[in-house]
This record gives structure tokens, sequence and C-alpha cells, in this order.
């Protein structure tokens, strides 16, 4: 079940809410756990099996570490233990077939693939699940003896199956101690619109055009119709990913929870460093907080520095999926991080804004294409059409027609990618209703229809 179906807008997200709500305190997060697990087993029932053991085995170490007679080594290994459990779910699922075909075609053996399909949402509630066990390792939260509400934090349909990534200390509090008045409540609703408008009036509209480029043989294409694609794949994987966080950022505050940003206007950065400040900022902090930091971050030298950065994002490049592809575009980011740090930045500082920001987004667009194509054959056959080394015109009258027909779409997606501006009063709450009403409405009549409605986030 996805937040942008006719299903979740009128069957279920509407029970669940009355149910909440008619329900007394001490059971409101029992309702949130139960109608999570329902809402995780419509469309894998098997899998729930996978989730609740991540959680019944962070509980139980989370128990363990709150024994004071444990010893410091002790502790460390309760957590070792539980991130080999964590770690070993999540590679089996999502890593073993990458491996096996990879040790197949490196010794000529013929090792089975395992074909299992990838849980919904395991990057997710996987790192989730081990947040929680090293802040309560670190003393920054208290070890959750209540299961309901232990499970509540890993399954809560908000965010279980595309993010953001919400750390336990963030939350602990709020899992016990939360209110939900008019104003939040209608501020979720607010933005629920926003992203349901985002993810189906814009990403799914501009799909359309990434789809139809990248269905296109790559021999024959030209410059122009390259450079859209991926600029169309560039705006759909914004629209939809932020959509899809605004949307469960918007229902966390129909039910009293304060979810962290998980987008910043990206695409106005003025450098690659300024891009993964404002991109998916739940994973960045994660790494952060989890990798860059306990390896010593900035403080052991620059070498060191160069090491842990390279590490996070091999690591972030892997984490999006079991591909080459993935890697190398960890590698590449990390590798222009690396650069910034060092001189670019410096360098860049000099330069005019628009320089700076067209610098930042030619990148970005690079990087987007080691991301979109799994094939790495594919990939640079891709990059051949960019630049013009397929020995194809820069345009013909197919591009031309792509462009003008998708001009609209583009300027708008460029608008709604702006910051902004703030304006005192010049809505008032009527107008804002109707606005909000008006975006609804669309979203709802595109999804009657609708036949392309892909979400890129929930294979990773």
């Amino acid at each position: 079940m996805v937040f942008s179906s006719l299903l979740f807008l009128f069957l279920f997200l509407p029970a669940v809410l009355l149910l909440y709500f008619v329900s007394p305190w001490r059971i409101k997060n029992f309702v949130l756990f139960v109608t999570s697990l329902i809402f995780y087993a419509w469309g894998e029932p098997v899998y729930i099996a996978i989730m609740l053991l991540s959680t019944v085995t962070d509980y139980s170490f989370g128990l363990l570490l709150s024994h004071s007679r444990l010893s410091s080594m002790q502790r460390k290994w309760i957590v070792v233990a539980s991130i080999i459990v964590n770690l070993t779910l999540l590679g089996y699922f999502k890593y073993a077939d990458f491996l096996i075909h990879n040790v197949n075609a490196l010794l000529g053996t013929q090792i089975p693939l395992t074909e299992l399909a990838l849980p919904i949402g395991i990057s997710f509630y996987t790192f989730q699940s081990m947040s929680y066990i090293i802040d309560v390792y670190r003393g920054t939260a208290k070890a959750q003896r209540n299961w309901i509400d232990f499970g509540t934090f890993v399954a809560l349909f908000p965010q279980l199956v595309a993010g953001p990534i919400v750390q336990y200390s963030t939350i602990a509090e709020q899992l016990r101690h939360r209110t939900v008045n008019v104003e939040l409540f209608a501020e979720g609703v607010r933005r629920f619109i926003i992203g349901l408008a985002k993810k189906v009036l814009l990403a799914n509209n501009i799909g359309l055009l990434w789809h139809t480029v990248s269905a296109s043989s790559t021999d024959t294409m030209p410059a122009l119709a390259a450079w859209l694609g991926i600029i169309a794949f560039a705006f759909q994987i914004y629209f939809d990913f932020s959509g899809y966080s605004d949307m469960a950022i918007g229902l966390g505050m129909m039910f009293g929870f304060r979810f962290n940003e998980n987008f910043n206007r990206p695409y106005t950065a003025q450098s690659i460093t300024d891009f993964w400040r404002r991109w998916h900022i739940s994973l960045s902090t994660w790494f952060r907080d989890y990798v860059y930091i306990p390896l010593g971050g900035n403080r052991k030298g620059p070498w060191k520095q160069l090491r842990n950065i390279m590490i996070v994002w091999l690591l972030t490049g892997i984490w999006h999926g079991a591909s080459w592809n993935f890697l190398l575009w960890g590698l590449y980011f990390g590798v222009v991080l690396v650069f910034e740090k060092w001189f670019g930045l410096r360098f860049l500082q000099r330069m005019p804004a628009w320089v700076r920001h067209v610098y930042a987004l030619l990148l970005i667009l690079i990087g987007w294409v080691f991301f979109a194509f799994d094939e790495l054959p594919q990939m640079g056959s891709y990059f051949a059409a960019m630049f013009g080394f397929n020995h194809q015109p820069l345009w013909n009258k197919e591009s031309l027609y792509l462009l003008y027909t998708n001009a609209i779409l583009l300027v708008l997606l460029v608008l709604a990618s702006m910051p902004k501006r703030e304006k005192k009063n010049s809505f008032g709450p009527v107008a804002q209703l109707g606005w909000h009403a008006a975006l609804f409405f669309m979203s709802v009549a595109y999804l009657v229809d609708a036949t392309f409605n892909p979400f890129l986030y929930f294979r990773f």
C-alpha cells in the first residue's frame, strides 16, 4: 500500500485516524502498532516476520544493555551482536544475489541465486532499529521496556517503508508524551496534501518524460533528448521522494509526532557539499552520527578524514541497492566531496553565485546518470549521448517535440524547486484552504485514471 493510492486515502487512513482518536491514551501506541503491521502486510505479509524478528532482537538487546552490572566490554559485544543480526538480515535479502552473481562471474561457479524479493523498507527500518541500540549504548536514550512502544517506533507506518530515517533519540520522548491539537493536525493535513501533490501531479508527470527517453535507443539519441531525460529523472526522484517525505511528516503530525525534515530545496545548492546538506538529510545524518564520527571524522588528520569520507560514501552508495552503479555513484560523490573539502570550496567561494549553482547542478545531473542505470554499458552509452560522443546531432524533431510539449511542466518544476519567498498576509486562511482543497482534488482526480504511479525509493 502506498500513500498515493485511493485505498490509502479513502479507506485505510480515515479508519486509522478514527480508531486512534476514539482510543484511550494507554492503547494509542498499540493501535498504531497493529495498524502499521496491517499497512505493511497489505503488500508483503510474509516479510512481517523479518521486521518483527529485527524488532524483538533489538528490543531484547536494549534490555540487556540496561543492566548496570555489565562491563564495558560486555556492553560492546551486545552492540556488536545486534549490528551483526541486523546487517545479516539486510545483507541476506538485499545483497546475497549480488554477491553470488559476482562470485559466479569471477570464479566460473554456478551457485544458484536466492531470487528472494527485497522486503519493502528493510533498509529504512534496519537503520532505525540499529540507531536505538547505539543510542542506548551511548547513553543518549534509555532502554525501552515497553515492547509495544518499541514496536511502534520500528513499524510506524508513516515512515516505515521509505523514511525519513528516524533516530530513536529524537523520538523516544514522543512515544510516551505527545499531544495533538487542532493547529498541529491541520498543519499535518496541509503538509500531507503538499507531498501528495508533489508525488502525483509533478513527479508522476515528469516521470513519463524520463520513461520515454530512457526507453529510446542511446545509439541514435541526440544530446538534447539525453539532457532532457536526465533532467526529468532528477525532478522525478526529487518530487517523488520529497513528496513522500512530506506525506510522512504530515501523517506524523496528525498522530502527534514531529519527524525531522528530510529535504531542504536541494536543487538550489551551490556546491555538492551544500547539496548533501539538503538531500535525504536523515540518511546523511545517520551516516555522520553512526559511521563518520565514530571512525574519527576529521579529528585524526587529513588522510584518515579522506578514508572516513570514502568509507561513508561507498556505504551510502551500496545502501541504495545491490548493484555496481550504486557503488560508482557513492564513489563519485565521495571523490567530489573530498575535492571540495580540500580545494574546491575555497575556489568556488570566489565565483559568482550563478556559476556555483551551474557547477552544482551539472555534477548532480551527472551523478543521477550513475544512479539511474543498473547496467554499466547502458550507463556509458547514455553518457556518450549526453556529450555528443555517439555521433548524433545535438537535437532532432523528436527531441524538440519533447521539449515543446513538456516546457510548461519543466517551468513549474523549476519554480517548485526554488526557495519560498516570505510574504506577510499574502493569503488568508480561506484562500489557503481553497488552494489545498484544489490540490487534493486534482491529485485524487489524477489517481482515479492513473496507470503510471511508481515510487522510486520502494526498491531501496
